[in-house]
């Protein structure tokens, strides 16, 4: 049963990957990239030849038309998709790139199409890592896990996914650690993360299919053992259960996501800095904002201004969200009419 948030008037968000031997990816390219552009389909698209990964929004029309355009043109079945719902275009343009790899770990061993570990339900997920004997992985990088995880989580306080293979050398052990849950965002680190422990010996590892994502849409928020919010790769920031959107917001400095106490912090400046970089040579985001405030006292148009005015407008309802929580909770209990 899914405990997804609905907006009818939302933008549909599309979140996809799928692992699978594609030699002709580099012909998808300009045929993607037009058919999104057409139907005003915005995000990103990255093709290897190991498969497809992306997250675009649009139109619940287009994101179909989409859907049904990826199964006619690429071995798209089977692949892990997940929808969720935007109330402004989470992204400013469409892109289309292709890489060497989806996810970049440069283990070129690893094939996740071939072996990958345990998938594990969003609904059965509690119950495996409440066991004793389960190490708990956070597979995502540590800004990530600052925001939000799974209780009794390890973060391995890496800052690209590469990380991860040193972590794993340092600190796991087939012998010692018999059984790995893993999770991620959307689950496809899982998946070479996954593969990549199977690969050194590892004998029972586990992974959270569809992500965090899934499980946030599919727990119910008084059974879910997740804390915090669950950062996203969009002009959304962050969801929380139901996939509702969260009240992080991002710092155009060091692009980290920020809670209401970082934007509370005397280092925090809009638009330029937190006290994560504050103390950072930030002259380009300084300097950005100080051509966007100039451009503005002259009643002109910055080329900044869209990605500006799109986060305000984010903030903004963030913030009309909160006090409306909180007006909501002041509000005096009715006695059903009795006095």
């Amino acid at each position: 049963m899914s405990n997804l948030h609905v907006s009818p008037a939302a933008f549909k968000v599309a979140a996809f990957y799928k692992f699978a031997d594609f030699s002709g990816f580099l012909r998808l390219k300009p045929d993607l990239a037009e058919f999104c552009c057409a139907r005003g389909i915005r995000g990103t698209i990255i093709l290897a030849e190991e498969g497809i990964n992306g997250t675009v929004a649009g139109t619940a029309e287009a994101i179909d038309a989409l859907v049904d355009h990826l199964n006619e043109t690429f071995p798209f079945q089977g692949a892990e998709l997940k929808f969720s719902q935007a109330e402004a275009m989470p992204f400013l343009r469409m892109k289309v790139r292709v890489k060497e790899e989806i996810v970049t770990l440069r283990a070129p061993e690893v094939k996740p199409s071939e072996a990958v570990g345990t998938y594990v339900a969003a609904e059965d997920w509690n119950a495996l890592i409440g066991r004793e004997d389960v190490v708990l992985l956070d597979t995502r990088n540590d800004y990530e896990a600052e925001l939000g995880t799974f209780e009794g989580a390890i973060d391995p306080h890496t800052r690209s996914f590469v990380e991860f293979k040193d972590f794993v050398a340092k600190n796991l052990d087939p012998e010692r650690d018999r059984k790995v849950a893993m999770f991620c965002t959307g689950g496809i680190r899982c998946e070479k993360a996954s593969a990549y422990l199977l690969s050194k010996g590892f004998e029972e590892v586990f992974h959270l299919k569809g992500g965090i994502l899934k499980y946030l849409e599919t727990v119910p928020e008084e059974e879910s053992r997740w804390q915090g919010e669950c950062f996203v790769f969009d002009e959304r920031v962050s969801v929380t259960h139901g996939l509702a959107e969260g009240d992080a917001t991002l710092c155009r400095g060091c692009r980290r996501p920020l809670t209401a106490a970082d934007r509370a912090h005397p280092d925090y400046r809009e638009g330029i800095c937190c006290a994560h970089c504050a103390d950072a040579p930030r002259s380009g985001a300084r300097e950005r904002q100080r051509q966007i405030e100039i451009a503005r006292s002259r009643g002109e148009r910055h080329m900044g201004d869209e990605a500006a005015a799109h986060a305000q407008e984010n903030l903004e309802k963030k913030k009309a969200r909160r006090q409306a929580s909180q007006d909501a909770t002041k509000a005096p209990v009715s006695d059903g009419g009795n006095s």
